[in-house]
């Protein structure tokens, strides 16, 4: 379910992906990617529909922020569930996290929660990871996360997709969260100033 690699530091920024699914084989696969140690020190994998993901994803968040002091940004992929399951995420937010909305779309999808795998950003985020990836640009400790790039492969119709018989959730959420390193940062909190002392007025 759960796997910590280390514990998160204070005003360390992290972007989270969540690659869903709806039973079956495949499973709900969520990395927690540090911009600040260029790292995935924690991801949730769970093989159920989204809906029971979603209560360990915002435990998850919680600790996260109590840890770091920073908010979290979060996404999930909207396709499998996952649009539901921002609407959840949403509504759920008790301040500890901000939802990420979708970029780069049309303009009536600009205030979309999550994020949309499709043709157009599908080969953009794997791209992007691939290059991330081959670079050693973010650590991995995740035994499962390296195991599914050895099989993920460009098929005789140049997809990139896993292996027949393999998975390909971890890279996904890897890909997903990478697009979130790329354009999230944390909020900056404005520093507070102490007011110049008034020059004392003297009559003679």
């Amino acid at each position: 379910m759960l796997r910590l690699y280390r514990q998160p530091t204070r005003d360390e920024f992290f972007v989270v992906f969540g690659d869903t699914a709806q039973g079956g084989a495949d499973s709900n696969f969520v990395v927690f990617m540090s911009k600040t140690m260029n790292d995935i020190p924690l991801v949730l994998q769970m093989n159920s529909v989204a809906s029971e993901m979603t209560p360990y994803l915002i435990q998850a968040l919680e600790w996260i922020k109590k840890k770091t002091q920073v908010k979290p940004v979060v996404a999930l992929e909207r396709q499998n569930g996952g649009a539901s399951e921002m609407h959840s995420l949403y509504i759920n937010n008790g301040g500890y996290y901000r939802i990420y909305q979708a970029k780069n779309e049309s303009q009536e999808d600009k205030d979309k929660l999550g994020w949309d795998t499709n043709k157009l950003t599908r080969p953009t985020m794997l791209g992007d990871w691939l290059t991330a990836f081959n670079s050693h640009l973010i650590k991995i400790y995740d035994k499962e996360i390296i195991n599914q790039h050895k099989t993920f492969i460009v098929n005789k119709n140049n997809r990139a997709e896993a292996a027949p018989n393999t998975h390909d959730d971890a890279v996904m959420a890897c890909a997903g969260a990478y697009q979130l390193y790329l354009t999230e940062n944390p909020i900056v909190k404005p520093k507070r100033t102490r007011p110049k002392p008034k020059r004392a007025k003297f009559h003679v």
